[in-house]
C-alpha cells in the first residue's frame, strides 16, 4: 500500500512546455528554459508540476496527438534536457506528472502507419477496424460540429477505422493485452526518467468498449485494467528512494 498520500495535499502546477520559457530564442518554450524558471515555481510554493504532452507530434490538437511516446519533441530539446529538468525538481523537492495519451494515437505513429500498410502487421489488432460503415457511425462524436464521424475510411487499410477524437488521432485497441502491455512499458520509461505519476487523459474513453458500441464498459477487466496500472506505479515508486 502507498503510505505516502503526497498527491492529496499537492499544490500542483500545470503547464505547457512550448508556451513558458524559451531559452534558445527560437520563440518555443523548451525544457532548458523551464530549468531556469524551477527557482521561481519552487519559491511559488508548488509541490508539483504537471506537464502537457511534450512528446513528438503533428501538433494538430495541441500535442494530444502522439507519435513517439518515447521521445521528447525536438522544439522543446532533448530526453537529456528532460532528465535535467526532472532531477532539477527532485533536488527542490518538486513532483513531476505528465499526460499519459493512450486512448488513442497520431495517424502518423508508426504503429498506425504499419497497421495500414499491412493487415496481417502485429498492429492492426492495435487499432480498431470495420470492413463497413458503422451504422452509429455518426453518434459519439466528441466535438459536434466539428467531428462529423466516429469511423473513417483509409485507403491503404481499405477499412475503417475508429476514432472517438478527431479522424487523425485513431483510438488504440485498449481492450489488446499487447497494448495494455505496451501502455505499461511507457509509463516504466518515464518512470526511469524521474515521472513521479500520470494524469490519464480521457479515461472514460479508455476503458469504454470501442466499436459499434461506445457506451462506457461496465465489465470487471475493464477496471481491472486501470487498476494495474496505478498498481504498476505504485510497485515502482515504492521499490526506489522516491517516497520523500
Amino acid at each position: 500500500m502507498i503510505n505516502d498520500l503526497w498527491y492529496k495535499n499537492a499544490v500542483v502546477y500545470c503547464l505547457s512546455v512550448a508556451s513558458y520559457m524559451d531559452a534558445n530564442g527560437d520563440g518555443i518554450g523548451d525544457f532548458a528554459g523551464l530549468v531556469l524558471r524551477l527557482d521561481y515555481l519552487q519559491g511559488m510554493g508548488i509541490t508539483a508540476i504537471w506537464l502537457m504532452p511534450f512528446q513528438p507530434s503533428p501538433g494538430r490538437d495541441d500535442g494530444y496527438d502522439i507519435a513517439d511516446y518515447y521521445n521528447v519533441d525536438p522544439r522543446y530539446g532533448t530526453l537529456g534536457d528532460f532528465v535535467e529538468f526532472s532531477q532539477g525538481c527532485r533536488q527542490r523537492g518538486i513532483r513531476v506528472l505528465i499526460d499519459l495519451v493512450v486512448n488513442h494515437s497520431s495517424n502518423e505513429h508508426p504503429w498506425f502507419r504499419e497497421a495500414c500498410r499491412d493487415p496481417k502487421s502485429e498492429y492492426r489488432d492495435w487499432y480498431v477496424w470495420s470492413a463497413k460503415k458503422p451504422k452509429d457511425a455518426n453518434s459519439g462524436v466528441v466535438f459536434p460540429g466539428v467531428q462529423k464521424s466516429t469511423w473513417t475510411w483509409e485507403k491503404n487499410a481499405r477499412a475503417y477505422y475508429f476514432h472517438r477524437f478527431y479522424d487523425f488521432q485513431p483510438d488504440l485497441n485498449t481492450a489488446n493485452p499487447e497494448v495494455q502491455a505496451e501502455i505499461l512499458k511507457i509509463m516504466g520509461f518515464w518512470l526511469e526518467l524521474g515521472v513521479d505519476g500520470f494524469r490519464m487523459d480521457a479515461v472514460p474513453f479508455v476503458i469504454a468498449k470501442k466499436g459499434t458500441r461506445t457506451t462506457l464498459a461496465r465489465s470487471v477487466e475493464r477496471y481491472d485494467m486501470l487498476r494495474s496500472f496505478s498498481e504498476f506505479v505504485t510497485w515502482r515508486k515504492s521499490g526506489g528512494d522516491h517516497s520523500w
